[in-house]
């Protein structure tokens, strides 16, 4: 990749216009004079990375579209998604925990019944907006149905039920990984596609793509497992160490910090080698990549 290619400037350009959208969506939608609506727009504003949102829009990129409304539609969408997945595993009944994004987590700003709703608005919108996305856009409807799948008991939420069983017992290396493929992987693989299939993709862009997700989602989990060892809480903006008082199986608990590390960087690199054919307009996908590995929050 050329050495000019500036992945800051492009986050932080990419993340000021994601939230100008979600802003734009809860200044046309929200009543903030209801504790529901401050609760939802509280947890979807709190910052965060942005990277599935990102990931969709850099996929559209990558096969030529750029500054398509729709696409940007969709990545909203799956902002919303992925907050209300983070305001009910931190819920009293999952993860418990009190700091999300370097802030109190909604339930402890709010209440835990006001939490658990919030977070089930905000998965109704965005199936709201994806809705309006199928109506407006020929490829609306197939990108819905990706990220349902991903969203649902095919996906997201099958990953939390088996992380949570498997809590107090060793999984070995296989399990962990399915659980994580549910659980992280299906709705980062879906952000990729659903940009690519906005963008009028070909089949086999699709499916290069796909890999590409599959590769990076895994690495972002081991090295969200790494960073729950020896991260920053002041920079990750969460609790370090709560995977071992959990007694959660982890790819370092399992493989040890070194391996792991070395697993990630594999990760990447598979990630890579599926985009390698694509031209130049993959930088953004290629520079994510490693970033996701590189990360300290």
């Amino acid at each position: 990749m050329p050495a000019s290619f500036d992945l800051k400037s492009y986050l932080e350009d990419k993340r000021r216009q994601v939230n100008q959208w979600l802003t734009h969506y809860i200044n046309q939608r929200f009543d903030n004079n209801r504790q529901l609506c401050q609760a939802m727009s509280y947890s979807l504003m709190a910052g965060g990375k942005r990277l599935r949102p990102i990931l969709c829009l850099a996929a559209a990129e990558a096969v030529g579209q750029t500054d398509d409304p729709h696409v940007m539609t969709c990545a909203c969408a799956l902002e919303m998604i992925h907050t209300y997945s983070l305001v009910h595993d931190d819920l009293p009944a999952m993860d418990n925990d009190q700091l999300r994004r370097g802030q109190p987590t909604c339930h402890v700003q709010f209440d835990e019944a006001t939490a658990i709703l919030a977070g089930d608005a905000l998965l109704t919108l965005a199936f709201e907006v994806l809705s309006e996305l199928a109506v407006d856009h020929p490829m609306g409807g197939s990108a819905m149905q990706r990220i349902s799948r991903a969203a649902g008991y095919q996906g997201m939420i099958e990953g939390q039920m088996r992380d949570l069983e498997a809590e107090s017992k060793t999984l070995d290396i296989d399990s962990l990984k399915q659980m994580h493929e549910f659980k992280t992987g299906a709705l980062i693989e879906a952000a990729v596609v659903s940009g690519a299939l906005l963008a009028h993709a070909a089949s086999a862009q699709i499916g290069a793509l796909s890999d590409y997700a599959k590769s990076i989602g895994l690495a972002f989990q081991v090295t969200d497992d790494i960073l729950n060892v020896e991260g920053d809480p002041d920079l990750m903006g969460k609790a370090a160490g709560t995977d071992l008082k959990r007694q959660k199986s982890t790819y370092p608990g399992l493989m040890g910090l070194g391996p792991s590390k070395a697993f990630a960087r594999e990760l990447v690199n598979n990630a890579l080698q599926a985009i390698a054919h694509f031209d130049t307009k993959t930088q953004p996908l290629s520079a994510l990549a490693n970033y996701i590995i590189e990360r300290k929050r």
